[in-house]
């Protein structure tokens, strides 16, 4: 059971990243999965996720307009398009599978959450 998560890096504010969060082991068609990351200092705080049954979506505020989130059953995998990108984006970002509710996810509590990935860096540069 694992959660791999890609795509991170460097970039300049205002442009793009797209991470990828892997899962193999395991399948997660019936599992939530989210979205959270982690900067210098700071608690972990939720971004976003998604229902994969049915691609049900939530987002944090901050990233309302900017991030996407969205899945490929067929590679078990999520992605998480951010567009927009600012300095205060700046984290670790995880993925973490977990259980789905009646409204479809919760992306604020890791306490629905059971699985999570290594992590990947995004770092945005002003």
């Amino acid at each position: 059971v694992q959660l791999v998560e890609s795509g991170g890096g460097l970039v300049q504010a205002g442009r793009s990243l797209r991470l990828s969060c892997a899962a193999s082991g395991f399948t997660v068609d019936d599992d939530a999965i989210g979205w959270f990351r982690q900067a210098p200092g700071k608690e972990r705080e939720g971004v976003s996720c998604i229902r994969m049954r049915d691609g049900r979506t939530n987002y944090a505020d901050s990233v309302k307009g900017r991030f996407t989130i969205s899945s490929d059953s067929a590679k078990n995998t999520v992605y998480l398009q951010m567009d927009s990108l600012k300095p205060e984006d700046t984290a670790v970002y995880y993925c973490e599978s977990g259980a789905t509710v009646r409204d479809g996810c919760i992306y604020d509590s890791e306490s629905y959450y059971w699985s999570w990935g290594q992590g990947t860096q995004v770092t945005v540069s002003s």
